[in-house]
């Protein structure tokens, strides 16, 4: 039987805690994961990996549509309805709760439902950018999902996409769609500085440096929003830069709440700090800007050359 949330408009920031907010977070993330590796395995190379992230959409995360063979075919993680939903350009859609149940088993029947819509294909059945090794196709362990605190997450995914896409509406310089990256799950917005990045690094658990240095192969301002994990539970803003340029760890940023974190080497804010203010989406938006200014500044950009003001905020 599908259960439908009904959202609540007198709470457009729900709080995000809860007894099962972890477990909810953890089965969510397999499925991302799951889903992410489908579409990345079908569609064409994009620069910074832009192909394989998710989009808010009205009803919870969409994948948007994937090319395979001769039709396209889309999957949207529904946070209302609790389905997953699969819809294909030939007219077939296929379904299935988001529900407790073994990893494994959910992983066979997402495959079965594949199958029936046309859609064949090799992933890589490995959880990535998790110190833990998880096979989806042969961990038994038993996922727990929580309706009342995904839909939580989805209103909350809601308001913050909106201040992302104003934001991300200011920079006409090369900047990322506002997108949701199953790998670290996490919606984010990034500006570049058009200037090439030295190799990142890497180091991520279960990713080839390859990839790190693609994604990361030019001078970026990043913000995002990430709804925590076991190691770090509380759901918070983050901002960063690569290359970090000198002083950034000591930069004034706004609002009061923010602090920078220097084993992340990113600036936090808590999400609770946020729902919390009197108006929320200034206090974001307030929290955007000036991190944006901090690295921009701070690494000598050509802020001219790439920002403008927003229309809205002209009138």
């Amino acid at each position: 039987m599908t259960t439908t949330t009904t959202i609540g408009a007198s709470d457009p920031w729900p709080s995000l805690e809860g007894a099962n907010a972890g477990e909810t977070r953890q089965t969510l993330f397999y499925w991302g994961q799951i889903l992410g590796k489908t579409r990345l395995a079908l569609s064409p190379m994009v620069n910074h990996w832009w192909q394989a992230p998710f989009y808010v959409s009205a009803r919870g995360l969409t994948t948007s549509s994937i090319p395979c063979g001769d039709f396209g075919f889309d999957m949207e993680i529904d946070l209302i309805s609790h389905r997953l939903v699969m819809r294909a350009s030939h007219g077939a859609i296929e379904s299935m709760d988001l529900g407790d149940g073994p990893l494994s088993e959910l992983f066979r029947q997402y495959r079965a439902r594949l199958n029936k819509l046309g859609v064949e294909l090799a992933i890589d059945p490995v959880a990535v950018e998790i110190p833990e090794r998880v096979r989806f196709d042969e961990d038994a362990r038993i996922c727990r999902y929580d309706r009342d605190w995904a839909n939580r997450f989805f209103r909350a995914l809601v308001q913050v996409d909106q201040v992302f896409k104003a934001f991300r509406g200011e920079f006409v310089g090369k900047a990322s769609p506002v997108h949701f990256f199953w790998g670290g799950f996490d919606l984010a917005a990034s500006r570049f500085s058009g200037r090439r990045a030295p190799p990142h690094p890497g180091g991520i658990p279960h990713v080839g440096d390859w990839v790190m240095r693609e994604a990361y192969s030019h001078e970026v301002s990043s913000a995002g929003f990430w709804p925590g994990d076991a190691r770090f539970p509380e759901p918070a803003f983050y901002a960063y830069a690569y290359p970090e340029p000198d002083g950034f760890a000591k930069a004034a940023v706004r609002p009061a709440a923010a602090r920078y974190d220097r084993a992340l080497g990113e600036f936090l804010l808590p999400y609770a700090a946020v729902r919390s203010a009197p108006s929320p989406a200034a206090d974001l938006r307030a929290f955007l800007d000036s991190t944006y200014a901090a690295a921009a500044d701070l690494a000598r950009w050509d802020r001219a050359a790439l920002e403008r003001a927003s229309p809205q905020r002209e009138r």
